[in-house]
């Protein structure tokens, strides 16, 4: 941002608390709240939530024009701004791998960049005296595969070569990049160049779940190894340099025959027979959960990766709790304690914070590199008034005894959902991506939808997810109680509620900081860069019908983190999730992924296949970008 920043936002717990209780005139304490008590009033309360005074140096926080929806089947971008694809899905990235085609074999995919980008995160290289802004090592989720496009024969009669191919494209890729004449490039053959995919035999299980018995399997009897990584979903980094990949809808990957009773734990966790479909498990045993029940249990887990160091381990960690991870937004406490707080993406599921057992240091790299190790996991209680509490996940407290159904610490962890439920946590619409502000101790999630709310039993409308039948989705926003984000108690308020205003007039206009010219709908992925600016990145409906009408494709917004102004920034092609984002170093170059487009973009007709794709962002005259 050019100009002046202030050290942090005029936001503090009290502030928001005191905005949180004047709502009490609409929303009731308790949790029996019918739908129509809110009609009318949600925008107003978060209007009043989010218009607080800004110091002049803010007015300018973003310096471009929002932009209009789009449907067409191209990136689209403010005037002044242009982009250029850094790397797509079959790209080579490790030595001798061929170009992409598809006809390309299980052995081509492994050297070759993962489908369907998601969460990234870019590490600049050290130097002597700090860091080279023109040389990095990035690290790149690719979520899942489109089957009907990976192989010649769209996913019929499938091979075993077919499946490896499959696993392989999953995971997470690593490789070096530079900037050369402005532009950002691949560094092919890179010495830190590696993939980390779905059958790699290059992670650890770390913490209290290492060695326990619910992780054993016919393969690994100590409870130690794990073979791959799945469903790499949303990201986090940390300040000693590591990258953190999250396992989320690994659930899907599992199946066994026809008939296979599931326990109740593996019930709450998603795990059936069918699975998402890609049958992996008549030709990848571990994947047959009648065989290997524990298989599962070693997925769902956040990932940490050294990505200076190629031929160190990644680290499952478990004292961070087994869920669907969206991401992982990790900060560091004013008492030196590493924070990290996470989504789990179902309806109806929860907010998660980790406080780490030991301290931050400063330099020492080595010591940091166990901060994740141990600690104390928590999920959220967000109540009606405006407050909220974390609630303890550990065996012995809050009724999570062997007489309650939770006999260990590792089942609690392993089985963190049952735990949380058990609390009495809030059942949230889908949390999603969690981004801490970088120089306030404000917290915010999106929340991207939820269908069952008000109509499930299990999923009771309340303050913080106001509405039935939620297609549009909202952002929450909380403070911890003095500024402690170990502090088990906090302050919240709602953001934005999004929706459509030139469909409806009630509370599914969204809130009044959204108008025709700013409205979306399901947002998911949410970063800060170093200057406070906000970027919501959406995953919804692109039908541009009915309740949708007027959304065009999914986009990338830009939004002043405390005023509640929001303008669009990007609209994607058509059939695509805008999902992950991040910056250079000097805030000149964004770097975004493309997921799932349709065959319109990129290259479709050259290539066989839409690729999915990062594609890196400038400023024409070369400026910061959103400033």
């Amino acid at each position: 941002m050019n100009g002046e920043k202030p050290n942090d936002y005029p936001v503090e717990f009290e502030n928001v608390l005191a905005r949180a209780v004047s709502r009490r005139s609409f929303i009731k304490a308790g949790t029996a709240v019918g739908a129509t008590f809110y009609l009318g009033g949600v925008s107003s309360a978060v209007s009043a939530a989010t218009r607080t005074e800004q110091p002049p140096s803010y007015t300018t926080l973003m310096g471009f024009n929002n932009i209009a929806t789009s449907t067409a089947d191209t990136i689209t971008l403010p005037e002044g701004y242009s982009y250029e694809l850094l790397v797509q899905w079959g790209d080579p990235i490790l030595k001798d791998a061929p170009a992409f085609s598809v006809a390309n074999t299980a052995a081509d995919q492994l050297g070759q960049f993962g489908d369907n980008t998601d969460g990234m995160s870019m590490f600049h290289l050290p130097t002597a005296t700090g860091v080279d802004e023109n040389r990095a090592v990035f690290a790149v989720n690719s979520e899942y595969i489109n089957r009907e496009f990976m192989h010649t024969h769209k996913g019929e009669n499938m091979s075993a070569d077919d499946v490896k191919k499959e696993i392989y494209a999953h995971g997470v890729n690593i490789f070096e990049v530079e900037r050369k004449n402005g532009k950002w490039q691949v560094v092919k053959d890179g010495r830190l160049n590696r993939r980390l995919h779905g059958d790699a035999l290059d992670f650890e299980l770390t913490g209290p779940v290492r060695g326990s018995d619910l992780v054993k399997t016919a393969a690994d009897s100590s409870g130690t190894q794990v073979r791959g990584t799945l469903n790499n979903c949303g990201n986090g980094e940390t300040p000693w340099g590591t990258y953190l990949t999250c396992e989320e809808n690994f659930n899907g990957y599992f199946g066994a025959p026809e008939g296979t009773e599931m326990t109740d734990e593996q019930k709450a966790y998603g795990i059936s027979t069918e699975g998402f479909g890609y049958n992996w498990w008549p030709t990848e045993e571990r994947f047959n959960v009648a065989k290997h029940p524990n298989e599962p249990n070693r997925f769902g887990w956040v990932v940490e990766i050294d990505p200076m160091n190629p031929d160190s381990k990644a680290l499952k960690r478990t004292a961070m709790g087994r869920f669907k991870h969206e991401n992982a937004a990790l900060t560091i406490n004013k008492d030196g304690h590493a924070v990290a707080y996470m989504g789990d993406d179902e309806r109806g599921e929860f907010i998660y914070k980790f406080v780490s057992k030991d301290k931050y240091i400063e330099g020492n790299r080595a010591h940091n590199m166990t901060l994740l190790e141990e600690g104390t996991l928590y999920a959220a209680k967000f109540n009606d008034d405006g407050t909220g509490e974390w609630l303890e996940l550990t065996h012995g407290k809050n009724g999570l005894t062997a007489e309650n159904g939770f006999p260990s610490q590792d089942y609690v962890l392993v089985y963190a959902r049952i735990a949380a439920r058990y609390l009495g946590a809030t059942t949230m619409d889908r949390p999603e991506w969690v981004a801490c502000h970088p120089s306030s101790p404000m917290v915010f999630c999106t929340l991207t939808n939820n269908r069952h709310r008000g109509v499930r039993e299990e999923h009771p409308i309340n303050a913080v997810n106001p509405r039935m039948n939620n297609n549009f989705g909202q952002i929450v926003r909380w403070m911890p109680m003095n500024r402690d984000h170990s502090s088990t108690k906090f302050a919240w308020d709602l953001y934005v509620l999004a929706g459509n205003p030139t469909v409806f007039e009630d509370e599914y206009a969204g809130s009044d900081n959204i108008s025709k010219d700013n409205m979306f709908n399901s947002p998911d992925g949410l970063a800060f860069d170093a200057d406070g600016r906000m970027w919501i990145q959406t995953d919804g409906n692109y039908s541009n019908q009915g309740d949708f009408a007027g959304h065009g494709n999914n986009q990338m917004l830009c939004a002043d983190p405390v005023t509640g102004h929001i303008r669009r920034f990007l609209v994607g092609p058509q059939g695509c999730e805008v999902t992950g984002i991040a910056f250079s170093k000097d805030q000149r170059t964004a770097f975004v992924g493309i997921q799932h487009p349709t065959e319109g973009w990129p290259n479709t007709a050259k290539d066989g296949a839409p690729r999915s794709a990062v594609i890196a962002i400038t400023k024409d005259d070369g400026g910061i970008i959103g400033a």
